[in-house]
């Protein structure tokens, strides 16, 4: 039986700020119960519903070590659909309005946890083959453990893999602040370890020093080798080429799934969609005040409003496409520029499109439910998960070829008669138009067509269960 223990800030359903939660509260529990023993370890946080925080029973405490200081670790636990949660409890850390703050407060508050995670193994008896971390907030976890091994057999042989999530994020600082937060001897802060650019970079560190790194799609992997994707890492992730792999996230089956879904209209399946779906267009037309029109062709949007998500692009030709037979229905909150620009087409184009400026898990399901397409024209995309939420409910993507999305949406092929969406690859206003003018073309011209696009798309298989194998294997080689 191997033992694992996710390290993460964050995992559904206790706390949730994007996709990395989806992948460390729902993966664990897709693993084969009989080999693998899957934990997940994450801070307690004061911002945690009270409802998940009364459940929680107290494990034991003790106080530990930060450099010059003595800090109280408290550790809960909660078992959660069959998978034992262990948080890490500390008010002076954790006490915040959200997870996250200021980065100078959130590098210590990490280092903390890093450390907690470690020197907690001990006292709670469980003692793990292998120590996933996930993202920059974990990334002195390697660090820290190639530390421990001098002087504790404890933790001699225990192996850890990091996986990025979003490069762009690397919780960085000075370094002899940094140095003074955790307690590291200097030999730690060169630059062929936690140093880089005059500072010290957690995500580095858990880079350098983790047996493997993995990333969340084959795609990403090979792209942050590049100076465009690598957010200046991009020498050291071709130092550590040979321990680079690439796995796409998955999404819950059970929570997305048109059969059964309590938020939508009307529920339907890949043998009935052809009938059934149109029910949810037009409830969701009737909803969000567009002009009820079965036959005109809704595209959805269901975004963080950024930069990264390729806004640029859509704001560059709204017009035209306002010009076109089709309506927008657009959830999201974000860069206030793109709030307003979806604010000014909602105005200037009444019942075309539908802006809706914030974020509600139920209206979500309805616009991946009700619409025939779905716009994401990523600047980069480690993975993505609207794109497989979108396949998964019969609605096509139109998306970027960069990282996940390439991997996951396979292009039309009108000759062939094969793929499962639409892409267009050079971040280019007018490309992104003419594929979503040629979607178009192919939506109302060559029905059936579409509708074979939409049945393929709904077949794929982007549950947790594909990604969870794929980890298996890598826990084996390990």
């Amino acid at each position: 039986m191997k033992q694992i223990l996710f390290a993460t800030s964050e995992a559904v359903p206790f706390i949730k700020t994007g996709g990395l939660a989806d992948v460390a509260g729902s993966l664990p529990k897709y693993f084969d119960k009989e080999k693998y023993d899957v934990r997940v370890m994450l801070p307690k946080y004061m911002c945690m519903k009270e409802e998940w925080r009364d459940q929680l029973e107290y494990v034991t405490h003790f106080y530990m070590d930060l450099n010059w200081r003595t800090e109280y670790v408290g550790i809960l636990k909660m078992e959660y659909e069959g998978i034992t949660f262990y948080f890490i409890d500390n008010e002076y850390y954790f006490s915040g309005w959200a997870p996250y703050g200021e980065v100078f407060g959130d590098v210590e508050k990490f280092a903390f946890f890093s450390k907690a995670v470690l020197s907690a193994l001990p006292v709670i008896e469980f003692r793990p083959d292998i120590i996933h971390c996930h993202d920059w907030q974990t990334g002195l976890i390697p660090v820290y453990l190639d530390n421990f091994r001098y002087g504790n057999e404890y933790y001699r042989g225990i192996k850890t893999i990091m996986t990025i999530h979003n490069l762009k994020f690397q919780g960085t600082w000075e370094v002899n602040r940094i140095q003074n937060i955790t307690g590291l001897p200097p030999y730690y802060f060169t630059s062929d370890k936690l140093e880089a650019y005059g500072d010290a970079n957690y995500l580095k560190g858990g880079i350098v020093y983790a047996d493997k790194v993995t990333t969340v799609s084959n795609t990403y992997a090979e792209e942050i080798k590049t100076p465009f994707y690598g957010e200046r890492l991009d020498g050291l992730m071709n130092a550590r080429a040979n321990c680079l792999t690439g796995i796409v996230n998955g999404i819950d089956y059970g929570d997305f799934n048109p059969e059964t879904d309590k938020y939508i209209f009307k529920n339907y399946t890949v043998s009935n969609f052809r009938k059934e779906k149109i029910k949810n267009k037009t409830a969701l037309q009737e909803e969000l005040g567009l002009e009820q029109n079965p036959k005109t062709m809704l595209i959805g949007i269901v975004s963080r409003l950024t930069d990264q998500k390729g806004f640029d692009l859509i704001a560059h030709v709204m017009d035209e496409m306002c010009q076109d037979s089709v309506q927008f229905a657009v959830l999201g909150t974000g860069e206030e520029r793109y709030e307003n620009m979806f604010r000014h087409f909602a105005w200037k184009y009444p019942g075309k499109v539908s802006a809706n400026i914030y974020y509600s898990e139920p209206v979500s399901h309805k616009i991946y439910a009700g619409c025939d397409a779905f716009l994401m024209p990523s600047l980069f995309e480690p993975c993505g998960l609207s794109q497989l939420m979108s396949l998964r409910y019969g609605t096509v993507p139109i998306v970027r070829e960069t990282g996940g999305l390439k991997d996951t949406v396979e292009p039309y092929n009108e000759f062939e008669k094969t793929g499962t969406g639409f892409s267009f690859s050079n971040y280019n206003a007018h490309e992104m138009l003419g594929t979503v003018r040629y979607a178009q073309s192919i939506y109302y011209d060559k029905k059936r067509d579409w509708n074979k696009i939409v049945e393929r798309g709904m077949q794929k298989d982007f549950s947790w269960k594909n990604s969870a194998k794929q980890y298996e294997e890598l826990y084996d080689n390990l």
